[in-house]
């Protein structure tokens, strides 16, 4: 289960930072707490953290990242492997989306 305690997301997020940016094999054990099959991903960000996808980008032919953010501002960063697997990279507070200026 992913939690958002700030002790649990700090050591989570150095786990993650130290790994590869591959899919994860399934037999790791942060396999259960950052990487998910991409549907079950979805449905944990939607109904466990109350997020929605607000932005998205490609990341190489095989990658995509997303954002996700709660009413709160709480954000969490998500990378989209063709594989079918997703992954937790980051978590955050305090989102701020920004109007779009002219250049």
């Amino acid at each position: 289960m992913i939690t958002r305690s700030p002790t649990i997301r700090a050591a989570a997020l150095a786990v993650v930072l130290a790994l590869p940016a591959v899919p994860v094999p399934a037999a790791s054990p942060i396999a259960e707490v950052i990487c998910e099959p991409t549907p079950r991903m979805e449905r944990k960000l939607r109904r466990e953290f109350g997020e929605t996808r607000v932005a998205r980008g490609l990341r190489g032919v095989e990658q995509v990242m997303e954002v996700w953010t709660d009413a709160r501002g709480d954000w969490t960063l998500v990378v989209r492997y063709a594989s079918g697997t997703s992954c937790i990279v980051a978590m955050g507070e305090d989102w701020q989306g920004m109007p779009e200026t002219p250049a």
